[in-house]
């Protein structure tokens, strides 16, 4: 085995004296204390030393005598000695300053390694690096190979037959088709996470492997293709690894913008078959999931047997047998579990008064003799009455937490079939209810069932934003994410209603069209008193984005009001750390001084001295601007205010000029953009 050792010759070339004031002057860059303003831990500034000279020192020596010439299965050198966490953040750290290179890579996969994620530097994954991955790390838990387009499906089939402890794989944007699926099906019994969004070689049919079980009780043969593809793929599973029995204990499936089916309903039917035949889904994102769910609950599977017969899968109608089964023995046995537990507690009473000597002598005869059994004969009771109530019950149960892409007419049936459900995206377009219901109720309907446990809601909705406020009210007590896309607005949307159904929000995010008709006056909106605004104290990110036609360099100023509603969100989140607020239809240079401005004397008159509240925008740390009348003046203020503010968006910001931004540029640790 090679032996490869970076610091000897290297070492002795380089200049100690030089290479410690370049660390210093980089060090003086970036500063001596993290984002809190603490000081840097001994750890992790020497990670940041070693990301400083990886190139110059390790990876010189390594590619220039060894990285073309050999190909070595392990390396033995300075990084197998450090634990697989530091070697993880050291890629990390690497490849967000975009500093991780071929030979940097061949250094950093060590066994001890558990978490690899390339996903920001794609274009150096390749079949020869997919062997290393296989050969060095094959205790890997996480890997992510996002965006490796370049990477043939047949090295993955490879580099994952050889993986076998893998827990989390992202494969969203790659060549991977129904061979990686199969593989993936037979070599990886650990996975819970997989992401193949916008994997255009896959089709819905292809990821039926994933729920195991796959040509069996079939009655017609599989499909052309995945006979070809089960051929192919035999040279890449390993003997051990025969036909999946049951499939992986997937929590989190992501399969969205995947290739085409051969018929319309391919995208329904494998859905179905997947929330039927993976019991441990918790997280979903697949097209057709909300037609599958009322194919679900109403139970048609007949419409699916062409497909099932045609991709050599079992029919739906066993697969559901298999889970109302396998839920009423699931469900007999927590009961089963918890009427022995009752009679442990009721013979452990039953000592307790036994000893203290509570009863008389006949009761207590009474209690040993007949107290057991008869307790014993209603436990049996009510597990046979647990086994004739299951028997009957056929209602389905899952698990799923998490749920993408549904459509405002599907959450009916998964409010039956999923009642645990916390975050939900819903894609509404030109909705029209022939029932005659409006779009704000059947939503708040729909959410009904999920009020007081719901976490984070998206929706997708072309309409007024006036229309999603019912919904809102119901669900937005325990949201702590928002995202609203696509709203229309005008000067009377009900933006601080919003605010006011959703007290709990950490991150709001909404992407709105700008009013079509101009707000003449501010109808003493400014002169009201603002104690009575509503607050958001745990934001932490903000996002207001409208809308705007790029031939227009401002935008449209049609919305005074909306500068109540900035001063609200502005001042009432003292944990801001995001802010991005783009092509604002009011002005924002006036808000913003306000707010850096503010001493609320109401704030401060029941505070004690030495707990003062904290300052408006004081943790911020991103901030976006873009395409508003903010000034250089104004931003500055805030660079001073804010400690941690590290990055500074104003690009086509008609007030500030290149002058100003240069001026900026020189004497500030921000980094500041400007177009």
């Amino acid at each position: 085995m090679p032996l490869f050792r970076a610091v000897g010759k290297c070492g002795a070339k380089a200049q100690p004296g030089r290479r410690r004031m370049r660390n210093t002057e980089w060090m003086g860059g970036c500063g001596k204390t993290d984002e809190d303003g603490c000081v840097l831990s001994l750890t992790r500034l020497c990670l940041l030393s070693l990301a400083d000279n990886m190139k110059e020192v390790w990876v010189k020596d390594y590619a220039d005598k060894y990285l073309d010439h050999y190909s070595f299965r392990h390396i033995m050198g300075p990084f197998n000695l450090l634990p697989g966490e530091l070697v993880e953040e050291l890629t990390l750290l690497l490849c967000t300053r975009k500093q991780l290179s071929r030979a940097a890579l061949h250094l950093l996969l060590v066994p001890q390694l558990r978490g690899l994620s390339l996903e920001r530097c794609s274009s150096l994954v390749s079949s020869a690096l997919c062997f290393y991955i296989a050969a060095r790390c094959q205790g890997l838990w996480s890997l992510d190979l996002s965006g490796a387009q370049q990477l043939p499906s047949k090295a993955l089939s490879e580099t994952l037959c050889r993986l076998p402890a893998l827990r989390s794989l992202s494969l969203a944007g790659t060549p991977c088709d129904r061979c990686v699926i199969r593989t993936i099906a037979h070599c990886c019994p650990l996975l819970r996470h997989l992401d193949v969004s916008r994997c255009h070689l896959l089709s819905p049919a292809a990821l039926l492997p994933l729920g195991g079980r796959t040509s069996i009780t079939s009655s017609g043969p599989p499909s052309k293709s995945s006979s070809r593809c089960a051929s192919t793929s035999q040279a890449f599973v390993p003997p051990s690894c025969s036909a999946p029995l049951s499939p992986p204990p997937l929590s989190s499936l992501l399969a969205l913008d995947i290739g085409f089916g051969e018929q319309e309903g391919d995208r329904v039917a494998a859905a179905a078959y997947l929330l039927l035949s993976l019991p441990c889904l918790e997280r979903v994102a697949l097209e057709g999931l909300a037609q599958a769910c009322y194919l679900i609950q109403h139970r048609e599977f007949d419409q699916t047997e062409g497909f099932t017969d045609r991709e050599g899968a079992p029919r739906l109608v066993e697969v559901w047998k298999e889970w109302r089964r396998r839920q009423s023995m699931d469900s007999w046995r927590k009961k089963r579990e918890g009427a022995a537990a009752e009679d442990e507690d009721e013979e452990k009473e039953e000592e307790r008064i036994l000893w203290e000597g509570c009863r008389s002598e006949s009761e207590e005869d009474a209690s040993i003799d007949e107290g057991p059994s008869g307790s014993h004969n209603q436990a049996e009771e009510k597990r046979s009455g647990i086994v004739s109530s299951q028997s009957g019950d056929e209602r389905l149960i899952l698990r799923l937490k998490d749920v993408k892409c549904l459509t405002c007419d599907s959450l009916d049936s998964l409010s039956h079939l999923c009642p645990n459900i916390h975050f939900i995206s819903v894609n509404v377009d030109d909705y029209e209810d022939a029932r005659g219901r409006s779009l704000g109720s059947l939503l708040a309907a729909g959410l009904q069932t999920w009020s007081g446990q719901l976490r984070s809601f998206s929706i997708h909705y072309p309409g007024p934003l006036v229309d999603l406020l019912p919904a809102l009210q119901v669900a937005g007590s325990s949201l702590i994410s928002l995202t609203l896309e696509g709203m229309k607005t005008s000067p009377h949307t009900p933006l601080l209603e919003v605010i006011k159904a959703c007290p709990r929000l950490r991150d709001l995010f909404i992407s709105a069209e700008p009013p079509t008709t101009p707000q003449e006056e501010e109808d003493d909106e400014g002169q009201r008193d603002d104690l009575d605004l509503p607050r958001l104290p745990n934001l932490c990110s903000l996002t207001l984005k409208f809308s705007y036609e790029h031939s227009q360099m401002k935008p449209v100023i049609s919305w005074m009001s909306l500068k109540r509603v900035l001063k609200c969100l502005l001042t009432g989140s003292p944990l801001l750390e995001k802010l991005s607020l783009v092509s604002l239809p009011c002005p924002l240079n006036c808000v913003l001084k306000d707010v850096l401005g503010v001493v609320d004397s109401d704030l401060y008159l029941f505070a004690d001295s030495t707990d003062l509240p904290p300052t408006p925008l004081g943790r911020v740390q991103h901030i976006e601007l873009q395409r508003t009348d903010v000034k250089m003046m104004t931003v500055k203020s805030i660079m001073q205010q804010s400690k941690r503010l590290k990055y500074v968006d104003v690009s086509y910001c008609w007030q500030i000029s290149q002058l100003d931004w240069l001026d900026c540029e020189t004497y500030s640790k921000v980094h500041i953009v400007w177009l």
